[in-house]
């Protein structure tokens, strides 16, 4: 019997399942963290095969039982960057003696892959950041988005936040309305007038997304300003699925959320989905069906 391992790597650690042919989980572990772009790739290379090892360690299979190794990780959108990685891995496997397929995929591949158990379907990701992911009938991979924060993140956390920072910004000298996003703020910020706001954005790198809570409770609380921010993204998300929908060319489209943004039980999550149940009859929200990790699994036996 084949044997193959999955791993679902970030920021701040990394999962890893090791299962048979029928998908059987006989071993589940964690790590550190994956991200090979930020820690380099002998980090990263000797975190994964210790989880590997793991994996082997801990149940009957032998490291020549493996016949493939899927690891799907932050910072691996990019082929030419992914492949870096995978080098560097095959040479650490060539002098331990140890021979397996192995591929670097994102984080967000394996997690499509998870979700409709490898077929047709598509993610929605706003989290801190937002971007698209689908899978047609003949297994071609779409994008939406992702273009990042400069020029991008449409309805991520991200966006919320900076879009609420600059109303409470034009709020301070009357270029905008006063919004109840402004005392929110200096309550829990200790930010209440142009000086700290500055010197927070541009000295203290101040985390913008944190913001995005707050805008939402105070678009909760009917604050005009808040709420036009949150129907606007909200119209970001939908332009996503919309576009996405015409990618896929299915009937039916299935989707699953990721990311807190819009996975935490929230004013602009709740209005969100309620919008597609109502205007996007075509589209259908649905849990994900298995853990990104396992997408991995799933990707590891096509190699």
């Amino acid at each position: 019997m084949k044997f193959y391992i999955g791993l679902d790597g970030g920021g701040t650690k990394t999962k890893c399942v090791l299962a048979d042919e029928n998908m059987h989980v006989l071993f589940e572990t964690q790590g550190g963290p994956s991200n090979f772009l930020m820690l380099g790739n002998q980090v990263v290379s000797e975190t994964v095969l210790d989880l590997i090892n793991q994996s082997v360690k801990n149940t009957n299979v032998t490291s020549k039982d493996i016949a493939g190794v899927v690891l799907g990780t932050t910072g691996a959108g990019r082929r030419t960057d992914a492949e870096v990685l995978e080098n560097y891995f095959s040479d650490l496997l060539n002098r331990k003696k140890m021979k397996f397929n192995f591929r670097i995929e994102s984080d967000a591949r394996i997690a499509l892959e998870g979700a409709f158990s490898g077929k047709p379907g598509s993610i929605l990701i706003a989290g801190t950041g937002s971007i698209m992911f689908g899978k047609d009938r003949k297994g071609n991979i779409h994008r939406v988005g992702g273009f990042g924060r400069f020029i991008g993140d449409e309805g991520s956390g991200y966006t919320i936040g900076r879009l609420g920072l600059q109303a409470v910004a034009k709020s301070f000298d009357g270029r905008g309305s006063k919004t109840l996003l402004s005392n929110l703020i200096e309550e829990k910020f200790n930010i209440g007038d142009p000086s700290a706001l500055i010197t927070e954005i541009y000295k203290n790198k101040f985390d913008i997304a944190s913001v995005t809570p707050l805008v939402i409770q105070a678009a909760n609380a009917n604050d005009e300003i808040c709420l036009t921010i949150i129907e606007n993204q909200i119209e970001e998300l939908v332009l996503h699925l919309k576009s996405m929908y015409k990618l896929l060319n299915e009937t039916e489209m299935k989707v699953s959320l990721i990311g807190g943004t819009i996975t935490t039980d929230n004013f602009y999550a709740n209005k969100f989905k309620e919008k597609v149940s109502v205007e996007l009859k075509n589209i259908k929200l649905t849990e994900p069906e298995l853990p990104p990790a396992l997408g991995a699994v799933l990707m590891a036996m096509n190699l």
